[in-house]
């Protein structure tokens, strides 16, 4: 195996101006991790504004990691294994969200923490599979850790076509909820499609106006659409934000609860909706594939579009250096 491999790297902090298709040397995987053979990897909006992307802290107070690889979610093939891990084998095929504050999987190889994979979706291909793990398990983490969501439940999903809000509805679905998610009209159908039993136009309806008392909100979105949730969800339920802290004042004015996470690894998660998947639940939506030769053009873009789902970056060993 050679000592050097081909990586998309930043060398300072930046935009997707500051990276660079480039050689780089190929990790060793340290005590109880894994180095992963990269056949795909898939990026997400806002990553490199995220001070995890750059230092080894969330809160940008740590030590500075430049040069970085970004792309935290991985799908691929083990190609070598650490001291103590005894439950992976060289040849599976794994996926897994990879730490923040770690070098990500646009490179051709990448070491992770053994315990942060599991084995990868058998009805799925790598480029679908790298859609799947960042998404998904904050979907799980939020609905079933977080909010208890149980079957015959309402929930609102804020923001139900974009790269979360695609496992949103389809995991609430599969949980058994009743689904109302907000889209623009030209998504009403593909929203539905994926089980929502009703979709709100948000550029031209108010969803205050149309939804009452429901258990759950998902709020994807944030700033003023995270506000106005106050008025739908009932006394006793939760409003659970991946965008920002909800106001505690207002939880409480509702009688409600008020929750902000940042998703996790989360292995058992992952084993979880592997099995929704294999069993025709869950299927990830995949915007787009392209190159990884291409990364700094896929984010360039991924911050004025709104794709539908998950941009994924394809990995192919052993290729010519990109121009």
């Amino acid at each position: 195996m050679n000592a050097t491999m081909h990586a998309v790297r930043a060398h300072e902090r930046g935009g997707p101006e500051r990276y660079a298709y480039e050689s780089a040397p190929r990790p060793e995987p340290a005590a109880g991790e894994a180095l992963v053979a990269v056949c795909a990897a898939s990026i997400t909006a806002g990553e490199l504004d995220w001070d995890a992307t750059w230092t080894d802290s969330f809160d940008g107070t740590g030590r500075d990691r430049t040069p970085t690889v970004p792309s935290h979610e991985v799908s691929g093939i083990v190609a070598a294994l650490g001291s103590g891990v005894t439950d992976l084998g060289t040849g599976d095929e794994v996926y897994g969200l990879i730490p923040f504050t770690r070098d990500g999987a646009a490179a051709e190889y990448v070491t992770v923490p053994a315990d942060m994979l599991a084995t990868k979706p058998a009805t799925l291909n790598h480029d679908q599979a790298a859609a799947v793990p960042l998404a998904a398990l904050t979907v799980w983490q939020a609905l079933v850790d977080h909010a208890a969501l149980q079957r015959g439940q309402h929930i609102l999903i804020q923001g139900g076509a974009g790269g979360v809000g695609t496992f949103a509805v389809q995991i609430a679905a599969a949980l058994g909820a009743r689904v109302t998610a907000t889209a623009s009209a030209r998504d009403k159908d593909f929203v539905t499609g994926l089980g929502a039993q009703r979709v709100i136009d948000y550029r031209n309806e108010h969803f205050e106006d149309l939804v009452h008392d429901v258990d759950v909100v998902l709020d994807l979105v944030g700033g003023e659409t995270l506000d106005r949730s106050w008025a739908v969800v009932r006394p006793g339920g939760i409003v659970v934000s991946i965008v920002q802290p909800p106001d505690q004042e207002k939880a409480a004015a509702r009688g409600a609860r008020g929750l902000f996470f940042i998703v996790e690894p989360d292995r058992p998660g992952l084993m979880a909706i592997s099995e929704l998947i294999d069993a025709g639940k869950l299927k990830p939506v995949v915007d787009r594939v392209v190159p990884f030769t291409e990364t700094r053009a896929a984010y360039e873009a991924l911050a004025t579009e709104h794709p539908r789902g998950k941009v994924v970056l394809h990995v192919e060993h052993g290729g010519e250096e990109a121009g």
